[in-house]
């Protein structure tokens, strides 16, 4: 998936908030440890280091929603790190009640808050979620 449809889904999938760029999707799928997982309709980027490992975005277009695309990236993620990671974390937007419900049914669970780190245009701010996994190695 080039970084232009990256940022093409990215803006669809999250109107209230600022699309990340072509060129930013661009420089951080070079970054060392940033890995991409790609479905016909969406993707994921992770970042694993030192027993840990990050899911930075996870975005479907949202014509295909709700038809297994994400589930189906977070367990590639979760199936590609389980032999290196102790911890798979995130954070989610606390009025993401669709992405709330994916990550519960992965067994994340929160692990902190930061309140108003969400902007919205037209709208107060929204807290930050922060979720995480314990991993069993191998």
């Amino acid at each position: 998936m080039t970084p232009a449809r990256m940022a093409q889904i990215h803006a669809a999938a999250f109107v209230h908030e600022r699309g990340w760029t072509e060129a930013e999707f661009a420089d951080l799928i070079q970054t060392r440890f940033v890995r991409v997982y790609t479905h016909d309709t969406g993707f994921a980027l992770t970042r694993t280091l030192a027993g840990e490992s990050e899911l930075l975005t996870l975005a479907v277009d949202p014509t295909a929603q709700r038809r297994g695309t994400a589930r189906a990236l977070m367990r590639d993620w979760l199936e590609d790190i389980a032999s290196e990671s102790q911890t798979a974390f995130l954070e989610v937007a606390a009025d993401n009640d669709a992405a709330l419900g994916l990550y519960d049914q992965f067994g994340f669970e929160r692990s902190g808050l930061r309140r108003g780190y969400y902007a919205r245009a037209e709208a107060p701010a929204v807290d930050a979620l922060l979720m995480a996994r314990a991993l069993t190695q191998g």
